[in-house]
């Protein structure tokens, strides 16, 4: 299984589509057998979808994701776990611990409209930041 997870620095990303990098883990059982960092080629409409799959990923992990973005992933046959935070090396543990939960998406529908360059904190819930910095 190939697995990509939404990167900031150290961290899970609270926003996919905007991360500048993914890490991309191949998973076997338990076991990491290889691990990569690829950079983000670009936000457009529908082009991660087809990035990823086209690298053959079957998951991808984020904080928040856009609900296009996940009908996208899903017409793939690419599963999304959405609603995660902290390090990548304790997710990375997770995963092989079978562990890692899939929670609510950080970004709510709508907040990711109107992204540019100049905007780049999306409106999340109760001002909360997912961020563990």
């Amino acid at each position: 299984m190939r697995i990509a997870i939404a990167t900031d620095g150290e961290f899970v990303s609270a926003h996919f589509g905007r991360c500048p990098e993914f890490t991309l883990v191949d998973l076997e059982n338990t076991r990491i057998v290889k691990r990569e960092v690829v950079d983000n080629p670009g936000h457009q409409p529908g082009f991660i979808p087809k990035f990823l799959s086209e690298k053959g990923v079957n998951c991808i992990i984020s904080g928040g994701i856009g609900n296009n973005a996940q009908v996208l992933f899903q017409q793939s046959g690419i599963e999304v776990i959405a609603g995660v935070s902290g390090k990548i090396v304790d997710v990375l543990e997770q995963l092989k611990n079978n562990s890692l939960v899939s929670g609510k998406s950080f970004c709510m529908p709508g907040t990711g409209k109107g992204y540019g360059l100049d905007k780049n904190q999306c409106d999340h819930p109760d001002g909360h930041h997912p961020h563990n910095h």
